[in-house]
């Protein structure tokens, strides 16, 4: 059985108040690193792709998820210094590139819509590309660039084995994972991150459970 984290971080007294935000990440970041597409990786980073971008790390072995829960909250790394203006204040996050909605809202500016089945509103992001739809790919390639650097910038200041990506958007499969492999080797070329690897999470919506089962066992 995976290494499990010595203590629990939250408040003062060691609890979190009820909803908040590093729960599930927490979650699936645990059920990853024992039963998922993490085992055996003693340093990761795991994240959920969909109407958001969280993300939690694994560390030497163990859970690591800060003072607040928080740490590797990838989705509010910065990649574009200009970029657009996100509900956290910030500029140009990760999350605002590549959430589910703005993959949605981007492609549609770029012209896709969605099938004859869709109906209104259109849905938090595209399918992969199929015989009803104009290709929304180059929106995924967007994505897939924006998380691609932020990994590469987690992974220079943590030194991760390898990144999981889980959540609805993974689910476009390599319209995703493809162009995210490949932007990964423009951003993260030093050499003790150049063997960085990223997988899709196989856990899926049974990460709640396997991570439970593992604090219980």
């Amino acid at each position: 059985m995976a290494r499990l984290p010595a203590g629990r971080a939250g408040t003062p007294g060691g609890r979190r108040p009820a909803g908040h935000p590093g729960r599930r990440r927490r979650g699936d970041d645990g059920a990853e690193h024992w039963q998922g597409a993490a085992r055996g990786y003693d340093n990761a980073l795991c994240l959920v792709v969909s109407t958001g971008v969280g993300g939690g790390l694994v560390l030497d072995g163990r859970l690591h998820p800060g003072p607040t829960g928080n740490a590797g909250h990838i989705g509010h790394i910065c990649v574009d210094l200009d970029g657009d203006l996100c509900p956290c204040g910030s500029r140009g996050c990760v999350e605002r590139i590549a959430s589910g909605p703005n993959i949605a809202r981007r492609a549609l500016d770029q012209g896709w819509r969605p099938g004859r089945t869709a109906t209104p509103p259109p849905p938090r992001w595209p399918p992969p590309p199929g015989p009803e739809t104009r290709s929304p790919s180059r929106s995924y390639r967007r994505a897939a660039q924006a998380l691609a650097a932020g990994i590469a910038a987690t992974a220079t200041l943590a030194e991760i084995e390898i990144a999981v990506v889980g959540g609805g958007v993974a689910g476009a499969g390599d319209v995703l994972f493809a162009p995210l492999r490949s932007a990964l080797r423009t951003y993260a070329t030093l050499s003790f991150v150049q063997r960085l690897r990223v997988a899709p999470a196989l856990t899926g919506t049974d990460a709640g459970l396997v991570c439970a089962a593992a604090y219980a066992g």
